[in-house]
Protein backbone atom coordinates (compact mmCIF):
# COMPACT_ATOMS: atom_id res chain seq x y z
CA UNK A 1 0.00 0.00 0.00
CA UNK A 2 2.86 2.55 0.90
CA UNK A 3 4.35 1.69 -2.61
CA UNK A 4 1.08 2.75 -4.26
CA UNK A 5 0.70 5.53 -2.03
CA UNK A 6 4.21 6.60 -2.79
CA UNK A 7 3.71 5.85 -6.69
CA UNK A 8 0.82 8.10 -6.83
CA UNK A 9 2.81 11.16 -4.78
CA UNK A 10 5.30 10.79 -7.67
CA UNK A 11 2.90 10.95 -9.99
CA UNK A 12 0.80 14.24 -8.85
CA UNK A 13 4.02 15.57 -7.76
CA UNK A 14 5.57 15.23 -11.70
CA UNK A 15 1.84 16.61 -12.59
CA UNK A 16 2.09 20.25 -10.44
CA UNK A 17 5.63 20.30 -11.90
CA UNK A 18 4.44 20.00 -15.06
CA UNK A 19 1.35 22.71 -14.29
CA UNK A 20 4.28 25.01 -13.29
CA UNK A 21 6.70 24.81 -15.79
CA UNK A 22 4.00 25.30 -18.25
CA UNK A 23 2.45 28.22 -15.94
CA UNK A 24 5.72 29.64 -15.96
CA UNK A 25 6.70 28.88 -19.67
CA UNK A 26 3.44 30.38 -21.27
CA UNK A 27 3.88 33.73 -18.14
CA UNK A 28 7.69 34.24 -19.83
CA UNK A 29 6.25 34.01 -23.06
CA UNK A 30 3.58 36.75 -22.68
CA UNK A 31 5.55 39.63 -24.17
CA UNK A 32 6.26 38.01 -27.55
CA UNK A 33 2.33 36.55 -27.86
CA UNK A 34 1.35 40.02 -26.94
CA UNK A 35 3.46 41.71 -29.52
CA UNK A 36 2.17 39.70 -32.31
CA UNK A 37 0.29 41.78 -34.65
CA UNK A 38 -2.62 38.88 -35.08
CA UNK A 39 -3.35 39.11 -31.40
CA UNK A 40 -7.36 41.60 -31.68
CA UNK A 41 -6.80 41.68 -28.10
CA UNK A 42 -4.07 43.87 -27.84
CA UNK A 43 -5.00 47.14 -27.38
CA UNK A 44 -7.72 46.56 -25.15
CA UNK A 45 -5.50 44.73 -23.20
CA UNK A 46 -2.56 47.23 -22.66
CA UNK A 47 -5.10 49.53 -21.10
CA UNK A 48 -6.51 47.36 -18.77
CA UNK A 49 -3.12 47.56 -17.37
CA UNK A 50 -2.18 50.01 -15.17
CA UNK A 51 1.05 51.48 -16.61
CA UNK A 52 4.13 52.59 -14.76
CA UNK A 53 4.78 55.95 -14.23
CA UNK A 54 7.00 57.93 -16.13
CA UNK A 55 9.38 60.77 -13.89
CA UNK A 56 11.99 63.20 -15.12
CA UNK A 57 15.32 62.80 -13.34
CA UNK A 58 14.39 63.95 -10.07
CA UNK A 59 12.41 61.04 -9.55
CA UNK A 60 8.99 63.70 -8.36
CA UNK A 61 8.50 65.33 -11.79
CA UNK A 62 5.59 63.36 -13.00
CA UNK A 63 5.75 63.11 -17.22
CA UNK A 64 3.40 60.64 -18.05
CA UNK A 65 0.55 59.65 -15.70
CA UNK A 66 -2.65 57.55 -15.84
CA UNK A 67 -6.52 58.38 -15.69
CA UNK A 68 -9.37 55.28 -14.27
CA UNK A 69 -12.38 55.21 -16.61
CA UNK A 70 -14.98 52.72 -16.15
CA UNK A 71 -15.64 51.41 -19.84
CA UNK A 72 -18.71 48.32 -19.88
CA UNK A 73 -17.75 47.25 -16.69
CA UNK A 74 -14.23 47.08 -17.22
CA UNK A 75 -11.29 49.43 -15.42
CA UNK A 76 -9.13 51.07 -18.16
CA UNK A 77 -5.84 52.86 -17.31
CA UNK A 78 -5.59 55.81 -19.77
CA UNK A 79 -2.61 57.74 -20.45
CA UNK A 80 -2.54 61.45 -19.40
CA UNK A 81 0.86 64.12 -19.79
CA UNK A 82 0.77 66.36 -17.00
CA UNK A 83 3.43 68.40 -18.54
CA UNK A 84 1.85 69.25 -21.98
CA UNK A 85 4.41 69.40 -24.24
CA UNK A 86 7.51 69.80 -21.66
CA UNK A 87 9.05 66.18 -23.14
CA UNK A 88 6.90 65.31 -25.69
CA UNK A 89 9.47 63.76 -28.27
CA UNK A 90 11.37 61.87 -25.78
CA UNK A 91 8.69 60.70 -23.81
CA UNK A 92 6.09 59.88 -26.62
CA UNK A 93 2.65 58.97 -26.38
CA UNK A 94 0.48 55.63 -25.87
CA UNK A 95 -2.87 55.75 -27.15
CA UNK A 96 -5.87 53.61 -27.99
CA UNK A 97 -5.85 55.07 -31.73
CA UNK A 98 -2.81 55.74 -32.58
CA UNK A 99 -0.56 53.33 -30.97
CA UNK A 100 2.69 54.66 -29.05
CA UNK A 101 5.99 56.71 -29.81
CA UNK A 102 9.12 58.12 -27.60
CA UNK A 103 9.59 56.14 -24.71
CA UNK A 104 6.38 55.12 -24.31
CA UNK A 105 6.75 52.63 -27.06
CA UNK A 106 10.61 51.60 -26.53
CA UNK A 107 9.78 50.89 -22.94
CA UNK A 108 6.62 49.58 -24.05
CA UNK A 109 7.45 46.31 -21.73
CA UNK A 110 8.38 47.56 -18.38
CA UNK A 111 5.58 50.16 -18.37
CA UNK A 112 3.34 47.28 -18.99
CA UNK A 113 4.68 44.86 -16.61
CA UNK A 114 5.28 42.60 -19.64
CA UNK A 115 9.07 42.33 -19.63
CA UNK A 116 10.30 38.97 -19.30
CA UNK A 117 12.46 39.60 -16.21
CA UNK A 118 11.87 37.48 -13.09
CA UNK A 119 10.84 39.73 -10.71
CA UNK A 120 7.97 41.50 -12.73
CA UNK A 121 6.96 37.87 -14.10
CA UNK A 122 6.51 37.11 -10.39
CA UNK A 123 4.43 40.29 -9.69
CA UNK A 124 2.52 39.43 -12.58
CA UNK A 125 1.39 36.14 -11.34
CA UNK A 126 0.57 37.14 -8.04
CA UNK A 127 -1.71 39.89 -9.50
CA UNK A 128 -3.22 37.27 -11.82
CA UNK A 129 -3.73 35.17 -8.95
CA UNK A 130 -5.57 37.39 -6.37
CA UNK A 131 -7.59 39.21 -9.49
CA UNK A 132 -5.84 42.72 -8.58
CA UNK A 133 -4.52 44.70 -11.64
CA UNK A 134 -1.82 44.40 -13.79
CA UNK A 135 0.76 47.44 -12.39
CA UNK A 136 3.67 47.97 -14.90
CA UNK A 137 7.06 49.35 -14.10
CA UNK A 138 7.96 52.85 -13.32
CA UNK A 139 10.48 54.68 -15.40
CA UNK A 140 13.07 57.18 -14.12
CA UNK A 141 14.55 59.19 -17.46
CA UNK A 142 17.66 61.61 -17.07
CA UNK A 143 15.89 64.94 -18.04
CA UNK A 144 16.38 67.78 -15.81
CA UNK A 145 13.05 69.37 -15.89
CA UNK A 146 13.96 72.93 -15.50
CA UNK A 147 16.58 73.04 -18.48
CA UNK A 148 14.30 71.68 -20.54
CA UNK A 149 11.83 73.76 -20.04
CA UNK A 150 14.67 76.51 -19.95
CA UNK A 151 15.49 75.14 -23.71
CA UNK A 152 11.55 75.30 -25.18
CA UNK A 153 10.97 78.40 -23.86
CA UNK A 154 14.81 79.67 -25.61
CA UNK A 155 14.11 78.26 -28.92
CA UNK A 156 10.46 79.87 -28.91
CA UNK A 157 8.69 79.84 -32.19
CA UNK A 158 11.73 78.73 -34.49
CA UNK A 159 12.25 75.31 -36.35
CA UNK A 160 15.07 73.66 -34.60
CA UNK A 161 16.29 71.32 -31.54
CA UNK A 162 18.73 71.35 -28.22
CA UNK A 163 20.56 68.39 -26.80
CA UNK A 164 22.51 68.40 -23.62
CA UNK A 165 24.89 65.53 -22.71
CA UNK A 166 26.63 64.25 -19.74
CA UNK A 167 29.89 63.74 -21.70
CA UNK A 168 31.44 61.58 -18.88
CA UNK A 169 28.29 59.11 -18.77
CA UNK A 170 25.98 59.52 -21.56
CA UNK A 171 22.91 60.93 -19.42
CA UNK A 172 20.29 62.94 -21.61
CA UNK A 173 19.75 65.96 -19.93
CA UNK A 174 18.25 68.17 -22.63
CA UNK A 175 16.24 66.49 -25.31
CA UNK A 176 14.24 69.32 -27.00
CA UNK A 177 12.55 69.53 -30.05
CA UNK A 178 10.07 72.91 -31.72
CA UNK A 179 7.89 73.39 -31.89
CA UNK A 180 6.46 70.98 -29.47
CA UNK A 181 3.06 69.51 -29.23
CA UNK A 182 0.50 68.29 -26.27
CA UNK A 183 0.57 64.23 -26.07
CA UNK A 184 -2.96 64.31 -24.71
CA UNK A 185 -4.51 66.42 -27.98
CA UNK A 186 -3.10 63.08 -29.75
CA UNK A 187 -6.00 60.89 -28.94
CA UNK A 188 -8.65 64.12 -27.94
CA UNK A 189 -7.65 66.80 -30.74
CA UNK A 190 -5.42 65.74 -33.23
CA UNK A 191 -6.19 68.95 -35.34
CA UNK A 192 -5.13 70.79 -33.25
CA UNK A 193 -1.33 69.41 -33.54
CA UNK A 194 -2.22 70.02 -37.22
CA UNK A 195 -2.66 73.71 -36.77
CA UNK A 196 0.64 74.24 -34.89
CA UNK A 197 2.30 76.69 -36.70
CA UNK A 198 6.43 77.94 -36.07
CA UNK A 199 8.93 80.23 -38.50
CA UNK A 200 9.44 77.69 -40.85
CA UNK A 201 7.96 76.14 -43.50
CA UNK A 202 6.65 73.09 -42.71
CA UNK A 203 6.51 72.88 -38.97
CA UNK A 204 6.26 69.02 -38.35
CA UNK A 205 5.34 69.41 -34.91
CA UNK A 206 5.74 65.04 -34.55
CA UNK A 207 8.57 65.06 -36.02
CA UNK A 208 11.79 64.96 -33.04
CA UNK A 209 13.86 67.47 -34.66
CA UNK A 210 16.60 66.19 -32.14
CA UNK A 211 17.17 62.78 -33.16
CA UNK A 212 15.60 62.88 -36.73
CA UNK A 213 16.19 66.20 -37.95
CA UNK A 214 18.90 66.30 -40.52
CA UNK A 215 20.31 70.04 -40.53
CA UNK A 216 23.58 71.33 -42.47
CA UNK A 217 26.18 71.11 -39.52
CA UNK A 218 28.27 73.90 -41.66
CA UNK A 219 31.46 75.14 -39.38
CA UNK A 220 30.63 72.53 -36.32
CA UNK A 221 32.09 69.94 -38.44
CA UNK A 222 34.86 71.54 -38.69
CA UNK A 223 35.85 69.85 -34.72
CA UNK A 224 35.27 66.78 -37.05
CA UNK A 225 38.37 67.81 -39.34
CA UNK A 226 40.40 69.40 -36.92
CA UNK A 227 39.89 66.00 -34.61
CA UNK A 228 41.40 64.63 -37.61
CA UNK A 229 43.84 66.62 -38.32
CA UNK A 230 45.31 66.47 -34.91
CA UNK A 231 45.10 62.80 -34.32
CA UNK A 232 46.47 61.41 -37.46
CA UNK A 233 49.41 63.54 -36.35
CA UNK A 234 49.64 65.66 -39.51
CA UNK A 235 48.67 69.26 -37.72
CA UNK A 236 48.68 70.79 -34.46
CA UNK A 237 47.03 73.55 -32.59
CA UNK A 238 50.65 75.51 -33.91
CA UNK A 239 50.54 74.75 -37.15
CA UNK A 240 50.44 77.74 -39.47
CA UNK A 241 48.36 78.08 -42.69
CA UNK A 242 48.15 81.34 -45.06
CA UNK A 243 44.93 82.43 -45.40
CA UNK A 244 44.53 84.56 -48.63
CA UNK A 245 40.36 85.24 -47.94
CA UNK A 246 39.25 81.53 -50.18
CA UNK A 247 40.56 78.39 -51.24
CA UNK A 248 39.86 77.03 -55.07
CA UNK A 249 37.78 74.30 -55.65
CA UNK A 250 36.59 72.54 -59.54
CA UNK A 251 38.23 76.20 -60.70
CA UNK A 252 36.29 78.46 -58.16
CA UNK A 253 36.78 80.24 -54.86
CA UNK A 254 35.50 78.95 -51.64
CA UNK A 255 35.31 81.97 -49.55
CA UNK A 256 35.21 82.66 -45.87
CA UNK A 257 31.41 82.83 -44.58
CA UNK A 258 31.71 86.76 -43.75
CA UNK A 259 33.11 87.47 -47.23
CA UNK A 260 30.24 87.29 -48.84
CA UNK A 261 30.60 90.87 -50.58
CA UNK A 262 33.73 91.00 -49.96
CA UNK A 263 37.11 89.30 -49.19
CA UNK A 264 37.40 88.43 -45.22
CA UNK A 265 41.10 87.66 -45.08
CA UNK A 266 43.02 86.95 -41.77
CA UNK A 267 46.58 85.70 -43.79
CA UNK A 268 49.22 83.94 -41.35
CA UNK A 269 47.35 82.09 -39.07
CA UNK A 270 47.43 78.70 -36.90
CA UNK A 271 44.83 76.00 -36.75
CA UNK A 272 43.98 77.55 -33.08
CA UNK A 273 43.27 81.09 -34.79
CA UNK A 274 41.68 79.31 -38.13
CA UNK A 275 39.00 77.41 -35.60
CA UNK A 276 38.66 80.93 -33.35
CA UNK A 277 37.60 82.86 -36.01
CA UNK A 278 36.10 80.11 -38.08
CA UNK A 279 38.30 80.23 -41.69
CA UNK A 280 36.45 77.97 -44.43
CA UNK A 281 39.69 78.45 -46.28
CA UNK A 282 41.70 77.18 -43.83
CA UNK A 283 39.49 74.03 -43.72
CA UNK A 284 38.90 73.94 -46.83
CA UNK A 285 42.98 73.43 -47.64
CA UNK A 286 43.30 71.01 -44.62
CA UNK A 287 40.19 69.15 -46.09
CA UNK A 288 41.75 68.52 -49.40
CA UNK A 289 45.30 67.62 -48.15
CA UNK A 290 43.72 65.05 -46.06
CA UNK A 291 41.06 63.53 -48.24
CA UNK A 292 37.48 62.51 -47.92
CA UNK A 293 38.08 58.88 -46.93
CA UNK A 294 40.47 59.80 -43.51
CA UNK A 295 37.23 62.83 -42.43
CA UNK A 296 34.54 60.42 -42.88
CA UNK A 297 36.64 57.75 -40.82
CA UNK A 298 36.50 60.12 -38.14
CA UNK A 299 33.48 61.36 -38.33
CA UNK A 300 32.24 57.66 -38.19
CA UNK A 301 34.50 56.91 -35.22
CA UNK A 302 32.12 60.17 -33.05
CA UNK A 303 28.90 57.98 -34.88
CA UNK A 304 28.50 59.61 -37.91
CA UNK A 305 26.71 57.21 -40.53
CA UNK A 306 25.07 54.59 -37.74
CA UNK A 307 21.85 55.51 -35.71
CA UNK A 308 22.69 56.90 -32.54
CA UNK A 309 22.07 53.80 -29.96
CA UNK A 310 19.41 56.03 -27.75
CA UNK A 311 17.10 53.94 -25.94
CA UNK A 312 14.27 55.53 -28.51
CA UNK A 313 12.37 53.70 -31.47
CA UNK A 314 14.26 52.95 -34.17
CA UNK A 315 12.36 55.02 -36.01
CA UNK A 316 12.90 57.75 -34.47
CA UNK A 317 16.77 58.30 -34.70
CA UNK A 318 18.32 59.28 -37.90
CA UNK A 319 22.10 58.34 -38.81
CA UNK A 320 24.42 61.21 -39.84
CA UNK A 321 26.83 61.68 -42.83
CA UNK A 322 26.55 62.44 -46.60
CA UNK A 323 23.52 62.29 -48.31
CA UNK A 324 22.03 61.93 -51.73
CA UNK A 325 18.26 61.22 -53.27
CA UNK A 326 17.53 60.98 -49.23
CA UNK A 327 19.50 57.84 -48.57
CA UNK A 328 23.26 57.57 -46.48
CA UNK A 329 26.12 58.30 -49.04
CA UNK A 330 29.75 56.71 -48.99
CA UNK A 331 31.80 58.24 -51.73
CA UNK A 332 33.92 55.30 -53.64
CA UNK A 333 36.74 57.46 -54.59
CA UNK A 334 37.74 60.59 -53.74
CA UNK A 335 36.68 62.79 -56.45
CA UNK A 336 33.32 61.21 -55.65
CA UNK A 337 32.94 64.54 -53.01
CA UNK A 338 34.01 67.94 -52.62
CA UNK A 339 36.61 67.47 -49.88
CA UNK A 340 37.17 71.52 -49.39
CA UNK A 341 33.39 72.00 -48.69
CA UNK A 342 32.85 68.78 -46.65
CA UNK A 343 35.82 70.17 -44.59
CA UNK A 344 33.62 72.71 -43.06
CA UNK A 345 30.36 70.98 -43.19
CA UNK A 346 29.10 71.86 -46.61
CA UNK A 347 28.70 69.64 -49.28
CA UNK A 348 25.65 66.59 -48.77
CA UNK A 349 26.44 66.67 -44.76
CA UNK A 350 23.60 65.89 -42.83
CA UNK A 351 24.03 65.53 -39.07
CA UNK A 352 20.98 65.56 -36.25
CA UNK A 353 21.94 67.79 -33.03
CA UNK A 354 22.12 64.50 -30.95
CA UNK A 355 24.92 63.59 -33.77
CA UNK A 356 26.59 67.12 -32.81
CA UNK A 357 25.90 67.12 -29.20
CA UNK A 358 28.06 63.39 -29.31
CA UNK A 359 30.58 64.48 -30.88
CA UNK A 360 31.01 67.61 -28.60
CA UNK A 361 30.95 65.11 -25.44
CA UNK A 362 33.32 63.10 -26.66
CA UNK A 363 35.92 65.86 -27.31
CA UNK A 364 35.15 66.95 -23.65
CA UNK A 365 35.19 63.42 -22.61
CA UNK A 366 38.70 63.67 -23.41
CA UNK A 367 37.95 61.62 -26.81
CA UNK A 368 35.78 59.31 -25.04
CA UNK A 369 32.16 58.82 -27.13
CA UNK A 370 29.73 57.69 -24.30
CA UNK A 371 26.27 55.63 -25.20
CA UNK A 372 23.59 58.32 -24.96
CA UNK A 373 20.81 57.30 -22.71
CA UNK A 374 17.40 58.59 -21.37
CA UNK A 375 16.11 55.62 -19.38
CA UNK A 376 18.06 56.55 -15.60
CA UNK A 377 16.35 53.64 -13.73
CA UNK A 378 13.34 51.47 -13.86
CA UNK A 379 11.16 50.86 -10.39
CA UNK A 380 8.95 48.10 -9.24
CA UNK A 381 5.54 49.21 -8.74
CA UNK A 382 6.32 49.31 -5.15
CA UNK A 383 9.37 51.53 -5.70
CA UNK A 384 12.12 49.62 -5.61
CA UNK A 385 14.84 49.34 -8.06
CA UNK A 386 14.19 46.91 -10.88
CA UNK A 387 17.43 47.96 -13.11
CA UNK A 388 20.00 50.92 -13.65
CA UNK A 389 21.31 51.89 -16.48
CA UNK A 390 25.03 52.37 -16.59
CA UNK A 391 27.04 54.04 -18.92
CA UNK A 392 28.48 52.36 -21.76
CA UNK A 393 31.50 53.69 -24.38
CA UNK A 394 30.79 53.36 -27.69
CA UNK A 395 34.94 53.94 -28.28
CA UNK A 396 37.62 56.89 -28.19
CA UNK A 397 37.04 58.42 -31.02
CA UNK A 398 40.61 60.44 -30.76
CA UNK A 399 43.51 60.45 -28.14
CA UNK A 400 43.39 62.46 -24.83
CA UNK A 401 45.80 64.76 -26.03
CA UNK A 402 43.77 65.50 -29.49
CA UNK A 403 40.66 66.09 -27.15
CA UNK A 404 42.35 68.42 -25.42
CA UNK A 405 43.66 70.76 -28.07
CA UNK A 406 40.41 70.83 -29.73
CA UNK A 407 39.35 71.67 -26.11
CA UNK A 408 41.78 74.65 -26.26
CA UNK A 409 40.66 76.01 -29.79
CA UNK A 410 37.16 75.89 -28.69
CA UNK A 411 37.46 78.38 -25.82
CA UNK A 412 39.18 80.38 -28.01
CA UNK A 413 35.89 80.60 -30.41
CA UNK A 414 33.71 81.67 -26.89
CA UNK A 415 36.45 83.77 -25.07
CA UNK A 416 37.58 86.38 -28.44
CA UNK A 417 35.47 84.32 -31.90
CA UNK A 418 32.85 83.96 -33.32
CA UNK A 419 31.27 82.38 -29.92
CA UNK A 420 31.52 85.18 -27.65
CA UNK A 421 27.54 85.38 -27.09
CA UNK A 422 28.01 82.01 -25.03
CA UNK A 423 30.44 83.79 -22.76
CA UNK A 424 29.45 83.14 -19.06
CA UNK A 425 30.82 84.97 -16.09
CA UNK A 426 32.95 82.85 -13.87
CA UNK A 427 32.82 79.96 -16.06
CA UNK A 428 35.31 78.57 -19.16
CA UNK A 429 32.63 77.67 -22.33
CA UNK A 430 34.19 75.36 -25.22
CA UNK A 431 32.37 75.62 -28.35
CA UNK A 432 31.78 76.32 -32.00
CA UNK A 433 29.83 78.00 -34.33
CA UNK A 434 27.90 76.88 -37.19
CA UNK A 435 26.68 78.80 -40.25
CA UNK A 436 25.52 77.08 -43.21
CA UNK A 437 24.07 77.77 -46.30
CA UNK A 438 21.26 75.82 -47.58
CA UNK A 439 20.43 77.73 -50.71
CA UNK A 440 17.13 79.31 -50.20
CA UNK A 441 18.08 82.87 -50.33
CA UNK A 442 18.52 83.78 -46.99
CA UNK A 443 17.81 80.72 -45.08
CA UNK A 444 20.68 79.31 -43.07
CA UNK A 445 20.57 76.21 -41.05
CA UNK A 446 22.51 77.72 -37.59
CA UNK A 447 24.41 75.80 -34.86
CA UNK A 448 25.97 76.33 -31.68
CA UNK A 449 27.91 73.01 -29.73
CA UNK A 450 29.44 73.73 -26.73
CA UNK A 451 30.53 72.22 -23.00
CA UNK A 452 31.26 73.69 -19.85
CA UNK A 453 32.86 73.87 -17.47
CA UNK A 454 36.07 73.60 -20.15
CA UNK A 455 38.69 72.66 -17.58
CA UNK A 456 36.22 69.78 -16.08
CA UNK A 457 33.00 69.52 -18.68
CA UNK A 458 29.81 67.95 -16.72
CA UNK A 459 27.09 69.15 -19.91
CA UNK A 460 28.01 69.42 -23.35
CA UNK A 461 25.03 71.25 -25.74
CA UNK A 462 23.79 71.03 -29.12
CA UNK A 463 21.37 73.73 -30.65
CA UNK A 464 20.43 73.65 -34.13
CA UNK A 465 17.89 76.00 -35.99
CA UNK A 466 16.64 75.92 -39.26
CA UNK A 467 15.43 78.80 -41.63
CA UNK A 468 17.86 81.24 -40.10
CA UNK A 469 18.67 84.25 -41.63
CA UNK A 470 21.67 85.10 -38.74
CA UNK A 471 24.51 83.41 -37.94
CA UNK A 472 24.95 80.92 -35.38
CA UNK A 473 26.54 83.03 -33.01
CA UNK A 474 23.67 85.39 -32.76
CA UNK A 475 21.35 83.02 -32.54
CA UNK A 476 22.01 79.64 -31.42
CA UNK A 477 25.12 80.38 -29.53
CA UNK A 478 22.69 82.36 -27.07
CA UNK A 479 20.17 79.54 -26.41
CA UNK A 480 23.22 77.06 -25.26
CA UNK A 481 24.22 79.80 -23.20
CA UNK A 482 21.15 79.27 -21.03
CA UNK A 483 20.78 75.74 -21.28
CA UNK A 484 24.51 75.73 -20.22
CA UNK A 485 23.33 78.43 -17.03
CA UNK A 486 20.68 75.76 -16.18
CA UNK A 487 21.79 72.83 -15.94
CA UNK A 488 25.19 74.55 -13.95
CA UNK A 489 23.00 75.94 -11.43
CA UNK A 490 21.04 72.15 -10.88
CA UNK A 491 24.31 70.50 -10.12
CA UNK A 492 25.86 73.47 -8.18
Amino acid sequence: MNAEIRRVFIVLACLFAALVGMGTYWLWRAPDLEARRDNPSLVVRQVTVKRGLIYASDGRTVLASNVRREVQGRTWFLRRYPRAGLAAHAVGYSTLGRSRAGLEESQNDFLTGSNGDFSTALDRLKDKVAGDVQEGNHLVTTLDATAQRVALDALGSSCGAAVALEPATGRVLVLASTPTYDPNDVESDFAAIEGIRAQCDDPAPLLDRATQGLFIPGSTFKLVTAAAAIDSGRYDEDSTFLDRGYCIRYGKRVTNYADQDGPEVFGRVTLAESMEHSINAVFCDIGTELGPQLLLDYAKRFGFYAKPPLDLPSQERVASGLYEDGELYEPRAASDVDVGRLAFGQERLLATPLQMAMVTAGIANGGLVMKPHLVDRLLEPDGSILTTTRPEALGQAISPDAAAQLSRMMELVVESGTGTAAQIAGVRVAGKTGTAETGRDGRNDTWFVAFAPAESPTVAVAVALSDQAGTGGATAAPIARRIIESLLRSSA
